[in-house]
């Protein structure tokens, strides 16, 4: 399947802190690299065809609140990650929401200013 969004980048301020934030909230391990001269922590996919992308600290990626949304997935445990966030550093900004049969996403600010959402798919009945 094609997808029209094949990479994102999340600007960071301090990669290794922002790595730990990412890891605990997601409950991951994230591929810390050398690309190109810049230091990025790479999201690792699920399956072959996820698409994914890096948190990535370098002078012109600047950390903020507004701007373009990166929807990242929590799995089926959204309420999980969710609560994992405040303590690993960042901050509820919208709480769980439904979107009805799509599912559910809240917002969260992360350790170096990024507003990023988290998205659950619906649990089949």
């Amino acid at each position: 399947m094609a997808h029209r969004v094949n990479w994102f980048e999340i600007p960071v301020v301090d990669l290794a802190r922002a790595t730990r934030f990412y890891e605990s909230v997601l409950s991951t391990t994230l591929k810390v690299e050398d690309f190109h001269g810049t230091r990025i922590a790479v999201f690792t996919r699920k399956q072959e065809g996820d698409v994914t992308g890096a948190l990535v600290q370098a002078p012109h990626a600047k950390p903020s609140l507004e701007g373009s949304r990166v929807f990242l997935d929590a799995g089926t445990d959204l309420d999980g990650a969710l609560g994992r966030v405040a303590k690993a550093g960042g901050k509820v900004l919208v709480e769980k929401t439904s979107v009805g049969p799509m599912g559910s996403f809240a917002v969260f600010q992360d350790t170096e200013g990024n507003a990023v959402a988290l998205h659950a798919h619906a649990s089949p009945r």
